[in-house]
Formats: C-alpha cells, structure tokens, sequence
C-alpha cells in the first residue's frame, strides 16, 4: 500500500511538472522607440504573440533569438511559446522615448514626431504623411 501511494504521488508530481508552463522571463524589457534589444530564449520557440504590435514588434531571427523593436510609446507584453504550447519567454514590455533627441509638436489635437540634431529639427518618418508637412522647423 504504501509503495502503490509513493508511486502515485511521484506519477501527481511529473504530471504537474509538465502540465505547468515553463517560467519565461520574469524582468521586463525595456526598448527606446525605434531601436531594437536582442531576447535569447532558454528553449526553441514555435510561436511568438505580441500583445499590442501597435507597441512592439518582434522579429525572429531563430527559434532561440528575438529581436524587440519599439513602434510605439507604451507598455505591452510578448510570449513565445514552444511546439507544445508551454511558455519559454513572456515578458512586459516597456517603450519609452529613451535619451534620443526627439520632441512631439503639438498642433491643436495633431502630433507631430520631429527628429532633432544640433539646433534644428525636422518631421521625423514617424510622423508621415500631412501632419508632417504642417509643421515649420
């Protein structure tokens, strides 16, 4: 009886081992906006989500190297996930602006990124299209 009750727990035992999701990173990232930091993940990836891609995006150079780019100035969260579906990677996400020599004009409710060097700026590629032609450097 008792090795039938020490078998059981032990079965109980790898049972939840490989039921629980393998612990991901635990810190979060940091990335300024429109740089990229290199993620090596402990176990090969299958998959990769990102939670608001209008924040991050993630380019997968192997099934164990990511790379985290900035797009947007916010916080998110990536998970990557191995064939089976447990968790190798999850981590928030944090894109700030960072020390880069950029300012946001403001022109009644339209923003304006603008990529400054030295004494002058200019409408960044950020800000695309009309609004960057509103602005006057």
């Amino acid at each position: 009886m008792m090795k039938a009750c020490s078998a059981l727990v032990a079965a109980l035992t790898l049972t939840l081992a490989a039921a629980a999701p393998a612990s991901g990173q635990s810190r979060g990232v940091n990335v300024e906006i429109d740089r990229s930091t290199r993620v090596s993940l402990r176990a090969p990836a299958a998959s990769v989500i990102v939670g608001n891609p209008a924040i991050a995006d993630v380019t997968v150079v192997d099934a164990n190297t990511l790379f985290i780019t900035g797009k947007g100035y916010g916080v998110t969260e990536i998970v990557a996930v191995d064939p089976i579906g447990r968790t190798v990677f999850q981590s928030q996400v944090v894109v700030t602006a960072g020390s880069s020599n950029a300012v946001r004009v403001w022109r009644g409710g339209r923003a304006t990124e603008m990529a400054c060097a030295g004494a002058s700026c200019a409408p960044s590629i950020r800000s695309g299209g009309a609004a960057a032609a509103d602005v006057t450097p």
